[in-house]
């Protein structure tokens, strides 16, 4: 797979974008990345679309998910 350096570019804006609307969601991360980072942990997830219906989830972190959630946060510390 070829990687296009502007798509980096395309990246960063919409993520700049996001971050702006939704200047909450950058915070809550720092407030729990030490939480999620902890086998055992228990990640919900819900969303709602524009009717009401409700889906939603939830996963229990084991230890081989701790270094993708680790470069995420990395990532996402990048971006702010």
């Amino acid at each position: 797979m070829a990687f296009n350096p502007a798509d980096l570019f395309k990246v960063k804006a919409a993520a700049e974008k996001f971050n702006s609307n939704h200047p909450k969601l950058i915070p809550f991360f720092g407030a729990v990345k030490n939480k999620v980072s902890v086998p055992g942990t228990v990640i919900e997830m819900a969303v709602v679309d524009q009717t009401g219906e409700r889906i939603e989830t939830n996963l229990r972190v084991q230890e081989s998910d701790i270094e993708l959630i680790r470069l995420l946060m990395e990532i996402g510390a990048k971006g702010q």
